[in-house]
């Protein structure tokens, strides 16, 4: 999962039990994926591992000092807290929903055999490449439409987008977050790469998706709209305990048999998040 949620849930078929391998199911999307690593590297940078004394994005060589270090340890605890989540609900599903006997585990040496190169070339390829990025492709496009219509059309003079924005900022605050924060996250379901993209939109109130200059003028503006540090550490700890996207939301589908044990994906660490949000 610490690749793509969507490429682990496919290998998930290399477990025999069919318990244990929804249990993997289940709850690989709490690991980070590349989609999620950009977004907790910037906000590290931006609010914890910049310049000694400042709150904000060091300059010149202090990410080789004190502030990559500090970057470093921290981004490897939040993969810690990810494993230890993923272990929690693990043993919450396997005491609940899948209670059950725990299979024996036996592993077996295989025949050694010379590799065939181009066999596993093409099966890695279209057993697992091609699948899952066809159901990305699948999602991107009406994701892409929904996004583009929410931030331009307008009711009362305001975007749809920044209404939404409004209806959810008191869970926002609940969770520690603001409401831009959660439409973000909400409309990040196709790929989290795009959820920070997404808050700068909203809080420059542009219709379209847009890069910072750099990661100083990006840390000013979420400053001036209301982010602290204990803001920034509730959306890397939301990050980590939310839904799936989804492309993994498909392929739960797909290799879990039915939308009811997607639904179970998206809601076990989701109701995780919000209560780790709530707590801190």
């Amino acid at each position: 999962g610490l690749g793509c949620n969507a490429a682990a849930v496919v290998s998930s078929r290399i477990i025999d039990s069919w318990r244990e391998r929804l249990l993997a199911i289940l709850t690989n999307s709490l690991m980070p994926c590349n989609g999620r690593f950009p977004l907790l590297i910037a906000v590290i940078t931006m609010f914890f591992a910049g310049g000694a004394g400042t709150g904000g994005v060091g300059t010149g060589g202090a990410a080789f000092g004190g502030a990559g270090v500090r970057g470093a340890l921290m981004l490897t605890g939040l993969v810690i807290f990810s494993v230890l989540l993923t272990l929690a609900l693990t043993k919450l599903l396997a005491a609940t929903v899948l209670a059950g006997e725990r299979s024996a585990f036996t592993l077996e040496l295989p025949p050694f055999r010379r590799p065939q190169l181009g066999r596993v070339i093409v099966r890695s390829v279209f057993d697992r490449t091609v699948f899952v990025l066809a159901r990305a492709a699948a999602v991107a496009a009406p994701a892409g439409l929904v996004i583009y219509v929410l931030a331009n059309v307008e009711a009362g003079g305001v975007s749809l987008i920044e209404s939404a924005a409004t209806l959810l900022d008191p869970l926002g605050q609940l969770m520690g977050l603001d409401g831009v924060i959660l439409t973000a996250f909400i409309l990040g379901l196709p790929a989290n790469e795009i959820v920070l993209p997404l808050a700068m939109m909203i809080y420059l109130s542009r219709g379209t998706l847009a890069e910072a200059a750099d990661l100083q003028a990006f840390h000013d503006l979420l400053v001036a709209n209301g982010w602290t540090a204990l803001t920034a550490l509730n959306v890397m700890i939301f990050s980590l305990a939310h839904w799936p996207c989804a492309t993994t939301l498909l392929s739960i589908r797909k290799e879990a048999g039915g939308w009811r044990w997607a639904a179970l994906a998206f809601c076990a660490p989701l109701a995780l998040g919000i209560a780790c949000c709530c707590l801190t």
